[in-house]
């Protein structure tokens, strides 16, 4: 794991460095202290964390979600959030422990949230919908800007495309929207060798298809924190929020759009630890 992760770190921020889509700009490394970041009110601004992995034998899951509901709720009282995204592997292989996390931490937060399943969910529609009140595929709207969610697993936790006929429907009800984002556990593309994504070419076509989609948003690989590329698409990872492997602090992403429809996103090093030297661009 560790010389993957080495590679895989080396190539992010070889990419960051070559430079970002025009509308989307991002910091090179995280950063401990968000509050600084933002000098002027967004019309939207989201957090989007992911791999929660609660329930994992061996690991300290309860404090890790006490923190995040914590660091959570601290950023919405100093700048506030308009939501927050869990982008899957909120529990480790027990599907069971799904309304546990979500009444014992979820619920507490201090603004709405959304979660989709990860490959450790184990979880279809009836599950997700029969815990969160909508089904495993959904998409949303706020502030003018579109969100579309969607499944990259089974019950079973194998690694799938998404339904691309249900991405295409709703990037279709979006189509007049200047920015639409997506959000996929699984990354649909193999950027380095053994990486563990799924190669989904028709899936990549299909969001290439609509100029409005502006960002892709994953989770799964625990390691990465910053952004890899398909032609101009950027797609961001958030660290991870538990779990007994990845980078060395506990994080998430926050991501604001502003009135001129500018995008901005940044990766917070929550747990600040380590501490971590700031890098813009």
């Amino acid at each position: 794991m560790s010389n993957r992760r080495f590679f895989l770190k080396s190539s992010v921020a070889g990419v960051v460095l070559a430079g970002l889509n025009p509308m989307v700009s991002a910091l090179a490394s995280t950063v401990q202290n968000e509050t600084k970041i933002s000098a002027q009110k967004p019309k939207l601004r989201f957090a989007i964390a992911s791999d929660g992995h609660y329930g994992q034998p061996g690991t300290d899951f309860k404090k890790d979600h006490e923190n995040i509901v914590k660091w959570l709720n601290e950023s919405h009282s100093k700048n506030p959030l308009d939501f927050v995204i869990i982008n899957g592997d909120l529990v480790h292989d027990r599907p069971e422990l799904l309304s546990e996390v979500k009444k014992e931490y979820y619920d507490r937060l201090n603004v709405p949230f959304y979660a989709i399943p990860g490959n450790h969910d184990h979880a279809d529609a009836k599950i997700w919908k029969s815990v969160f009140g909508y089904e495993d595929n959904f998409s949303f709207e706020k502030n003018g800007v579109g969100f579309v969610l969607a499944n990259t697993s089974d019950t079973t936790g194998k690694y799938l495309c998404p339904d691309n006929a249900f991405l295409k429907t709703e990037l279709e009800k979006f189509k007049s929207l200047q920015t639409v984002f997506v959000v996929l556990h699984i990354p649909p593309h193999f950027w380095v060798p053994e990486s563990p994504f799924v190669e989904c070419a028709d899936t990549i076509s299909l969001l290439h298809s609509y100029a409005n989609v502006k960002a892709v948003f994953h989770g799964h690989d625990h390691s990465l924190d910053a952004v890899f590329y398909t032609n101009k698409l950027p797609h961001f990872f958030d660290a991870h929020i538990g779990g007994n492997w990845g980078t060395a602090y506990k994080g998430y992403r926050i991501v604001e759009v502003g009135d001129d429809d500018k995008i901005s996103t940044f990766q917070i090093n929550a747990s600040q630890n380590p501490t971590l030297n700031e890098t813009k661009f």
